[in-house]
């Protein structure tokens, strides 16, 4: 499609003229362990996922250390925890990441990270990460977005909880910063989310209202939501990912597994290539099946001379003969030469 909007992550075009662009989301799955990460960035590779995606925060960056009631979360997978005590223990230390970056390298996977404060910014430029992914919950944080944009990479921003206001205001900062590569992810900020309140016809409204590559960021539990956006427009998917669903870390049960990943960047890319373009045209799979369409056949012999009625034709497979819409042109006419029975109808057997 021209004139299509475009970014490009170290090298990789995103679009809706390229096939979907798949961000495997390691978040907290790391379990607290170093060699799980290494090991959820090889097996993200294995998978075939276009990128691995970080978070970049302390506990002392993105909340407060208090218990008092309002930095208690209530309900949901993570009832009863403090904010800070979440955060210790999904951090990601700052120490991993240029081990984490190196080994996405040597994977073959570029990786880049969602950062909290302008500190992980300077960490993640000091690692010339190729990109960066403004979190929703930070999507109303326009001076983060701003201070992002000033690196001049290319910038994804989810919009989680966000509304129509709030996504301009979140654009236009990152525009006022220097970014000239935006995109922006439909997203649901639930933990897991139902399929039902995705609403992914927002998508094709959000590509034509903002006029930015859009994509969605997927908390279902399956990979059903995330292959129908493609059909709707989205250019990226980002979807939580884990060796193992049942690891026991904050995000893993809502997570996909590597099986289910190469699920993903498989059939989100099926449902891509079946998009297509408008064609009425017979396509290539069909053309050896053209002989089993009906048309017309003699179901008795003829003689030169005699005229063809209702009893002398039939419409049947296979498609030799003229097609079954000239039934009442030839009716009526007569045969100039002999023709036997079961035999196709063509133009050159009556005058």
């Amino acid at each position: 499609m021209s004139g299509e909007p475009k970014i490009t992550i170290a090298g990789r075009k995103i679009s809706r003229d390229e096939p979907p662009y798949i961000i495997a989301e390691l978040s907290a799955n790391h379990n607290g362990k170093l060699e799980t990460a290494l090991k959820i960035i090889e097996e993200a590779a294995k998978a075939g996922a276009d990128a691995v995606k970080l978070q970049t925060y302390r506990p002392d960056t993105i909340t407060l250390n208090s218990d008092v009631d309002e930095f208690k979360i209530k309900g949901g997978l993570w009832d009863g925890r403090t904010l800070y005590e979440l955060y210790e223990e999904a951090h990601m230390p700052w120490e991993w990441h240029k081990p984490l970056f190196d080994h996405a390298k040597k994977n073959g996977i570029p990786i880049f990270s969602s950062p909290f404060d302008t500190t992980a910014v300077d960490l993640l430029e000091d690692l010339n990460a190729p990109a960066y992914k403004i979190a929703s919950f930070e999507a109303i944080d326009l001076p983060l977005i701003r201070y992002v944009a000033t690196t001049g990479k290319p910038m994804i921003i989810s919009t989680g909880m966000a509304d129509a206001e709030e996504i301009e205001e979140a654009i236009s900062a990152a525009r006022e910063g220097g970014c000239k590569e935006l995109a922006i992810l439909h997203c649901v900020s639930g933990y897991p989310a139902p399929a039902e309140d995705y609403n992914l016809r927002t998508i094709p409204d959000m590509i034509e209202r903002f006029g930015l590559v859009t994509g969605l960021s997927d908390h279902t539990l399956d990979n059903t939501t995330a292959i129908a956006s493609v059909v709707l427009g989205a250019s990226l998917i980002e979807k939580h990912f884990t060796l193992d669903r049942n690891g026991g870390g904050p995000d893993d049960s809502f997570s996909l597994e590597p099986r289910a990943l190469a699920a993903l960047c498989r059939d989100s890319k099926t449902a891509w290539r079946s998009l297509g373009e408008i064609n009425y045209g017979r396509k290539s799979s069909e053309q050896g099946n053209v002989q089993f369409r009906r048309s017309l056949y003699f179901v008795k012999d003829m003689k030169a001379g005699e005229v063809i009625t209702e009893e002398c034709v039939r419409s049947v497979r296979p498609g030799y003969g003229l097609a079954p819409k000239y039934l009442n042109r030839v009716i009526g006419q007569a045969v100039v030469r002999a023709v036997g029975a079961n035999t196709p109808v063509t133009e050159d057997v009556f005058s």
